[in-house]
Formats: structure tokens, sequence, C-alpha cells
């Protein structure tokens, strides 16, 4: 046989979200986060009028895509990286700093890809534990050693959907070394509602160690296109943009970026939309007797522990996907009210 990489042997894959059907059809997708809405006419448009050059290599710097995020951001064009999707961004951002004996410190839990894409880069993984579903920002500063090269922090944390403030996430800043890249992973930014809640493109600024990721497949409903970017300043996005696999962002992806940046108004009515149904989704499990932590993202947090399997298969039931993760807890997406309504109906049944 072939000789493998030894971690291959060790390391378990991605798992995405799963849909679920009943019997009588019932089939209510709640388990990726992924935008509960159609693309919008005019993005459609737009990726039926691409279509016709498909044909063609697509631009392998997508000029035109990163100078629209830059326009609609107001960050220079050299502070801009793009890739499949921010978790490709992300594989990017570890292929930057992968060396033996290299450290990389994040929450856990946290996203799910960063201990696979950790050890597929050969970095050593730093998991901070939660404290109360939130970032432990002090604990994690004590982590940082000579050997730590970058720092994650998920804000919104998914899966908790829990939210760093200003004041803690920049107090934190302050404690990094500037030779550790922090990386704001900024993926729910457009559901965030609370003002305190900084946005990290104000933040890094004037923090040549910071970075932030933003994607195109929450709330701008991209998911099966991956478009996924960083803004850093230039020696970052730099070393990033060295480590991409060309035309990694395809053509059609290029075309409904723009489309959806230029249609974001509209598309933001819709994440308003998901934010409401997110209140009352969250507002009616707690009148059910659940334990329900504030939520900036675009799904809800259970600690359901060693029942977590078992409340699943419970949604499953009734045609209702949910994202668990056994002996911890559940994620459930926000999705349209007639599948919130579903899920809620599986909770209650389950809570009696």
């Amino acid at each position: 046989m072939p000789r493998f990489r030894t971690i291959l042997d060790t390391m378990p894959a991605y798992k995405p979200g799963k849909a679920v059907t009943t019997p009588d059809g019932r089939s209510y997708k709640l388990s990726s986060n992924e935008s509960p809405y159609d693309p919008l006419p005019s993005v459609v448009e737009a990726i039926a009028e691409g279509a016709r050059q498909i044909n063609r290599y697509p631009d392998p710097g997508a000029i035109k895509l990163t100078e629209a995020i830059a326009e609609r951001f107001g960050v220079p064009f050299g502070h801009i990286a793009l890739g499949a999707g921010s978790v490709t961004v992300a594989q990017q951002l570890f292929e930057t700093v992968g060396e033996p004996g290299a450290e990389v410190v994040y929450a856990w839990r946290s996203f799910e890809a960063y201990p696979l894409l950790a050890d597929l880069s050969g970095v050593t993984s730093v998991r901070v534990p939660l404290v109360e579903e939130n970032h432990d920002l002090d604990a994690m500063a004590e982590a940082i050693t000579p050997a730590t090269r970058m720092v994650f922090v998920c804000n919104p944390n998914n899966p908790t959907g829990t939210a760093i403030r200003e004041r803690e996430l920049v107090a934190f800043l302050d404690r990094v070394p500037q030779d550790v890249l922090v990386v704001l992973d900024e993926a729910y930014r457009e559901y965030v509602r609370d003002e305190s809640v900084p946005d990290g493109l104000t933040l890094y600024r004037d923090r040549p160690n910071v970075c932030v990721l933003r994607t195109f497949s929450k709330a701008y409903g991209l998911a099966g296109l991956r478009v996924g970017y960083l803004v850093g300043h230039e020696p970052v996005a730099e070393a990033v943009r060295k480590t991409i696999i060309p035309f990694a962002v395809n053509h059609l992806a290029q075309i409904a970026a723009i489309a959806s940046l230029k249609a974001e108004d509209e598309l933001l009515e819709r994440v308003d939309t998901v934010v409401k149904e997110r209140t009352r989704v969250r507002e009616t499990l707690i009148a059910q007797g659940w334990t329900v932590p504030p939520t900036e993202a675009n799904f809800v947090w259970l600690r359901t522990g060693e029942r977590t399997m078992e409340f699943a298969a419970a949604c499953a039931v009734e045609g209702v996907a949910v994202r668990p993760f056994a002996g911890e807890g559940a994620r459930i997406s926000i999705g349209d009210p007639e599948a919130n309504d579903a899920f809620l109906a599986a909770a209650a049944s389950f809570a009696e």
C-alpha cells in the first residue's frame, strides 16, 4: 500500500450537517447554518448570464470582487485575500504558520474545523475551554507561549452563538505579543445586534497582527458557491494569497458575490427577518424550560449533555435535522417560520 501521513490515521473527517426526512416527506434542515432563503432574483440573473463564460478560467486574482469588497468596507485593496469559503481562508492561514513546533490557540468548543486544519498543517492545537459557553480570554492569553504563532477568536462563537464585547476583546488584544497573529473569525457578523460587540474591521486597522475572516455563505446566501475573504494588513494578506490554490474562487462565485454586494440592502432585510425569528425561537425555548445562552448568530445552542444524541434523534422523528455534538449539546440553525415551529414542537415534546 502507498504510505500516507500518519496524522491521517487518527484525524476524524469533517462532518457536514445532514438532512432528515420523515416517511410522510417532512424535512427541515437546521443543521448547517445556511440561509433559509433562495438567492435574490438579481443574483440569480447575474449567475445565469455569467454561465455563458464558464468555458473560461476565472480571474485568478478576483480583481473585480476584491475591488467591490474594498469599496464596500472602506479597506485597502491590498488588505484583502480571498478563498473558497472562510474555512478555506482559515486553512490558508494555518498553512502560513504551520511548521513543526508551532502552536495555535483557540477556544473549545468552537468551530470544529480548527483542530482538523491544525492537524493537517502540522501545528499543535492549544484548546482553551469555554466558561459558561463564552471564550475565556484571560486563559487564552495565558496559554500563549513563545511557540504560539496564531490565535483564533470566533466571534460570535460557533456553535454556542455567544459574542465577546469590545472592552474584553480590546483588553485581550493588548496582551497578545505583536508577533502572534490574531484571527477574528466573523462568519456571522451580519447577525450581530448587540452594539457592544465590536466590528473586527474597525479593530484591525491599527493592529498589524490582527486580521478578520468573513464569508458570503451565511447572510449573503451563497453557501453553495463558496466565497470567503480575509481583511488584514498587507504582510498578512500577501502571505495568505501565496497559499491559495489557483482559481480557487470560481467564475460564478465571483459574479454572485459582486451581485450580492450590490443588492446588500435587500439581503440584509432577510437577515433582519432571521434575527426576529432567532429572538422568537430563543424566547419560546426559555418558556419551555430550556437554558439558552444569548446568541448573536443565526442559530441557538442547547447544552443537552449526555442526552444530545437522543435529542437529535427525537428531532429527526419530526423531520428536523439539528447539529449534535455528542456528550455536549446541539446547535440549531434558524430557518423559516415553518421549520422553526417544527423544531420548537419537537423541543417541547422532548422537554416534557
